[in-house]
């Protein structure tokens, strides 16, 4: 006979292991934060072991409270999922993928209509975020990281982009392509945030200098933005309306690129970056996950 905590204690510690704060967990339950403490009292004197350090803030999981943590948090996640395909009838699962705002709604959006013909009984939760979410504590199934290099072991790479200058042909009219450094900065630049711990980002002052290096300036011209976004999605819509020119993935404007509503003005590019499928190897979920890389890697072919 199986010697397990009560479930109300295994659910309060999973809860409150997630948020890493009672109180947070307690509003999830709809139960006070007084009962969550208790009830993982009692779940750690069952254990024979402190599952929290209380002291000093904020809260965290002991070694213990980490070994118990994922093993709780997958066995609910698949009761509740079968519980859920017994309720609905449906053989189907739930992934939950995260990805930058920008990809998102850029490729990934795009393309859903041929995962649901190719898997329409396994449901997609799409959170499009330029946080990291931590895989590890279950805020996501499956993540597409956008690195310099692997964000992790494992981690499959879908492919790698490039920068380029772009901008609309209502912008730049009938001036012939390329445009030199000179050209190019007389018209409204536009630029995208970057962090600024990343030196070998895509901003205008290194296009400049990479420009002129290929001969096509003699002198660097002054590059300051005319406009600058701290979302990559606005830097691409102003790009596309005409505002000005953008340093732009090629990844991201590839339709615009194709059916002609962005040019690229320069064969001056900037290197990229990859874009990563990662997901914890030990994940319950392993079938949808293969199922969800192995499209996505057909897609980016």
């Amino acid at each position: 006979m199986r010697k397990l905590p009560p479930l109300t204690g295994l659910r309060a510690f999973e809860a409150a292991a997630r948020h890493l704060s009672f109180k947070a967990a307690a509003a999830e339950l709809r139960v006070s934060p007084t009962a969550i403490s208790h009830q993982v009292s009692l779940l750690e004197r069952h254990c024979g072991q402190s599952l929290f350090r209380r002291q000093p803030r904020p809260l965290a999981l002991t070694a213990a409270g980490q070994t118990l943590f994922p093993v709780v948090r997958d066995a609910l996640d698949a009761c509740a999922e079968t519980l859920e395909r017994m309720r609905t009838g449906t053989a189907g699962k739930r992934l939950r993928v995260t990805a930058t705002n920008a990809f998102t709604a850029r490729w990934l959006l795009p393309r859903l209509a041929k995962w649901r013909q190719a898997h329409p009984r396994l449901r997609l939760e799409i959170v499009g975020t330029d946080a990291v979410l931590d895989l590890a504590g279950g805020e996501a199934d499956i993540a597409i990281r956008y690195a310099r290099k692997p964000p992790a072991e494992g981690a499959i790479e879908l492919f790698r982009d490039q920068f380029h200058a772009v901008a609309s042909p209502a912008l730049i009219g009938a001036l012939r392509r390329p445009l030199s450094p000179v050209q190019l900065t007389a018209f409204p630049l536009i630029e995208a945030e970057w962090p600024a711990s990343d030196r070998a980002a895509p901003r205008w002052e290194r296009w400049i200098q990479a420009a002129c290096r290929r001969g096509n300036g003699t002198a660097t011209p002054a590059a300051v933005p005319g406009l600058t976004f701290r979302e990559e999605l606005h830097a691409i819509e102003a790009a596309i309306a005409g505002q000005g020119i953008a340093i732009c993935s090629d990844i991201l404007v590839a339709p615009e690129l194709a059916d002609g509503r962005l040019v690229a003005v320069s064969r001056t590019t900037l290197p990229g970056y990859g874009f990563y499928i990662v997901h914890r190897p030990d994940h319950p979920k392993r079938d949808a996950i293969k199922a969800f890389t192995e499209w996505a890697r057909a897609m980016a072919r």
